[in-house]
């Protein structure tokens, strides 16, 4: 079975077959004592899309210095209206913690990058609240899911967070959340 074919081109297994059964960090780490690969101190960039198959990331914003200035009406209202400018990525499940933003998203177009995305949305969102808008780190956190089975564990988990946190008794409780769109792997 010949695997997908992948859009990106710059990415350093482009073109690389795998030489064993190791899976994740095992698979590409340096083996016979070589120095292991240097940790990040930023999140990567991109999203690898795969032509003929789903793209579902899932992606985390915090606010600067994560100030707890985010689970509000106001706040949740505009992130609506800035998300539905920004209409390049679909948004689907989503949930406003008091310090940070957990979503999926789904590209419409698969040119256009995640990055410049999010930094769209972010710019429309503080156009729509002005100068007294919440700041959001700079970069986000995203990862491309893997399969069905993988987005609804994430999001049963993702739902939990107010439960965790003390917020509410049951995760339908707790306001600042929804879906806009229904994304499929």
């Amino acid at each position: 079975m010949r695997s997908p074919e992948r859009l990106d081109s710059v990415s350093p297994y482009h073109g690389a077959r795998a030489q064993s059964d190791s899976v994740g960090r095992d698979a590409v780490e340096p083996r016979d004592g070589a120095s292991p690969l240097k940790q990040r101190s930023h999140p990567a960039k991109g999203v690898f899309i795969f032509l003929g198959q789903a793209t579902i990331v899932f992606v985390t914003v915090c606010s600067r210095q994560r100030k707890k200035n985010l689970a509000n009406p106001i706040v949740h209202e505009a992130l609506l209206k800035a998300w539905s400018k920004a209409d390049r990525w679909m948004i689907g499940a989503y949930l406003i913690m008091p310090d940070h933003i957990h979503f999926f998203c789904s590209p419409v177009d698969v040119t256009r990058e995640i990055d410049p995305w999010v930094t769209f949305w972010k710019r429309e969102f503080r156009r729509i609240l002005g100068p007294t808008a919440p700041r959001f780190q700079i970069d986000s956190f995203h990862h491309r899911l893997r399969g069905q089975e993988s987005y609804t564990e994430k999001w049963d988990y993702v739902r939990a967070n107010p439960v965790r946190a003390g917020l509410v008794k049951e995760p339908e409780d707790w306001p600042y959340q929804g879906v806009l769109n229904e994304l499929r792997c």
